[in-house]
C-alpha cells in the first residue's frame, strides 16, 4: 500500500503472494495513535477514554493526545485489495509457499504451483518461522479469544473502553480481558493470556462467559462472531535478511517481545522500507532499528513474566497506577526518552527488576 501510494515504483512490477484470499474478519487490530494514520479510512472505532481494572487499582487512564483505535481485518483487506485493483503493475497470486530464497541474483519460490523464478527481484517475507529454542532466551505466547457480542437493547457505553481488566484468575500466568464497546449494543470481549502454553479450545469460551457472569450486568447477550489468535513473545533474534530475502513483520522482529504489540511497529517499518525504496532506486542495504535499550527492557520483563515473581498483574497494575498512560504509550512504542524511562522503571518493584536485569546482562555475555 505504501509503495503504491508513493508513486515512485509505478514503473516496477510488484507481486503479492498469499496462501488464500482474505474474505473473512479473522482478527481485529487495536492500537493508539496521536493523529490520523495511514489506514485512518478503515478505523471503525476510536476511544478518547480508557479504563484500567485490577484488584488493587481501578480508574480512568489519561491518554490524550492519543486515541485508542480499532481496525477490523476484513475492512482492511477490502480497502487494500480495492486499491491494488487500480494498479496494473501490482499482481496477486494465491500460492502455498514451500521454500523461498535467492540464487544467482534471482528470487526463487517453490510453490504449490511449481517453481517460480524472478530475475533481479527483491523479496520481502512475512511468514513467521517458529524458532528453535535457545538457552538464555525467553519464549512466551500471547494467546487470546474474542467474542463479538450484541444485545437487544443498549447496555454498553461506547465512549469508554476497558483497556485491561486484571480481575480474572491468574493461576496459569498473566491473564486479562479487553472490553471494547463499539455501540450501545455491540462490543468485543477478549480473554488474553501471556503463558508458555495454550489453553484447551473450549476453555477460552468458558472464561469469557465466566467474566460476563461475574464482572458485568449484561443480559441476553448474543455471540455473533468469534476470533482467535496467538502472538509470539520472545527475545529470540530474527534475522532481518536471510539468504537474500528481507524479513518483515513478526518474521522480521516487529512484534514487541514483552507485550506482543505489532501493528504500529509494522507501520513504522513499512513506511521506512517504502521511503528507502523510493530514494534509493529500488535498493535496500539495511533496515532502521530501535535503540538497543528497548530490547533490553523487553528481555527483563520477559524474564520476570516467565518466573511470575512478582506476577504480571502486579507489574502492569503498578505501571498504570503510578505513571501517566501517555508516558507508558510512548514507552511501549519505543519512542520514550531516557528520562521518561527512568521514571517508569522507578515505579516498579526494585529488587525483582534489578535481579532480572543482572541475569539478562550476564546471559548476554555468555
Amino acid at each position: 500500500m505504501r509503495m503504491m501510494r508513493s508513486g515512485a515504483l509505478n514503473n516496477r512490477s510488484l507481486l503479492l503472494v498469499d496462501k488464500s484470499p482474505k474474505q473473512s474478519n479473522d482478527r481485529t487490530w487495536c492500537f493508539w495513535e496521536q493523529r490520523p494514520g495511514f489506514f485512518e479510512d478503515v478505523v471503525c472505532k476510536k476511544w478518547d477514554r480508557l479504563r484500567f481494572e485490577s484488584p488493587d487499582f481501578s480508574g480512568p487512564l489519561q491518554i490524550q493526545p492519543y486515541q485508542y483505535k480499532m481496525i477490523r481485518s476484513l475492512d482492511f483487506y477490502n480497502y487494500c485489495f480495492e486499491e491494488i485493483g487500480r494498479h496494473p503493475n501490482v499482481h496477486v497470486e494465491y500460492w502455498e509457499l514451500k521454500k523461498w530464497y535467492k540464487k544467482d541474483g534471482n528470487v526463487v519460490l517453490e510453490t504449490s504451483e511449481g517453481e517460480k523464478q524472478f530475475p533481479s527481484a527483491m523479496a520481502f517475507n512475512s511468514i513467521y518461522p517458529a524458532p528453535e529454542k535457545r538457552q538464555n532466551r525467553h519464549y512466551l505466547l500471547q494467546h487470546f479469544k474474542g467474542w463479538w457480542v450484541e444485545t437487544s437493547e443498549n447496555q454498553f457505553n461506547p465512549d469508554e473502553a476497558l483497556f485491561m481488566d486484571f480481575r480474572v484468575e491468574q493461576k496459569e500466568g498473566l491473564s486479562f480481558v479487553y472490553f471494547l464497546p463499539i455501540t450501545g449494543r455491540r462490543a468485543l470481549i477478549e480473554y488474553t493470556q501471556f503463558t508458555p502454553q495454550l489453553l484447551e479450545p473450549n476453555e477460552y469460551d468458558l472464561r469469557i462467559q465466566q467474566y460476563i457472569d461475574r464482572f458485568t450486568a449484561l443480559k441476553n447477550v448474543r455471540v455473533v462472531e468469534k476470533e482467535f489468535g496467538v502472538i509470539p513473545m520472545t527475545n529470540h533474534p530474527f534475522p532481518v535478511n536471510h539468504r537474500g530475502i528481507w524479513n518483515i513483520g513478526t518474521a522480521g522482529g516487529q512484534t514487541k517481545a514483552s507485550t506482543g504489540y505489532t501493528f504500529q511497529f509494522i507501520q513504522k517499518q513499512s513506511q521506512a522500507i517504502a521511503d528507502t525504496l523510493c530514494h534509493s532506486k529500488g535498493k535496500i542495504k539495511s533496515f532502521p532499528k530501535d535503540a538497543a535499550r528497548f530490547q533490553f527492557y523487553d528481555s527483563v520483563l520477559l524474564n520476570i513474566l516467565g518466573r511470575q515473581k512478582p506476577g504480571g498483574r502486579e507489574i502492569f497494575t503498578r505501571l498504570f497506577e503510578k505513571n501517566k498512560a501517555f508516558d507508558l504509550f510512548r514507552f511501549l512504542d519505543n519512542e520514550s526518552s531516557l528520562k521518561q524511562e527512568l521514571g517508569i522503571i522507578h515505579s516498579l518493584p526494585t529488587w525483582p527488576f534489578t535481579k532480572a536485569a543482572m541475569q539478562e546482562l550476564v546471559s548476554g555475555l555468555v
